[in-house]
């Protein structure tokens, strides 16, 4: 590794650290703004959808079957079905969609 690299990784870590940090020390007081409150509490949920939607499109050889399956998996977690019976429907929807694709083809 050269001299710079060390450099770049200590620069991350310490904005990755203020960014952490700095609410901790800023925000001692209990956050009573309802529509703050609302926002943070949404922040996670948004952030684990904007990273995973677009990577479940691209992650079969057909869109169409990961779109099946991401409607399959909506639609059962909508029903408040269990993790692993998401899952598995979801995942056992792109297997047999793609397969009907490739027989068609």
């Amino acid at each position: 590794m050269r001299e710079t690299d060390f450099i770049y990784i200590l620069a991350m870590a310490g904005v990755t650290y203020l960014v952490r940090m700095l609410p901790l020390v800023l925000l001692k007081k209990e956050i009573t703004n309802r529509f703050l409150r609302s926002f943070l509490y949404y922040v996670p949920y948004a952030c684990l959808a904007a990273m995973t939607v677009p990577a479940v499109f691209f992650a079969t050889t057909y869109v169409l079957g990961a779109a099946v399956g991401f409607f399959v998996a909506l639609f059962l977690s909508y029903r408040e079905k269990s993790l692993l019976v998401v899952a598995l429907a979801a995942c056992a929807a792109v297997f047999v969609t793609e397969r009907i694709i490739e027989m068609v083809l």
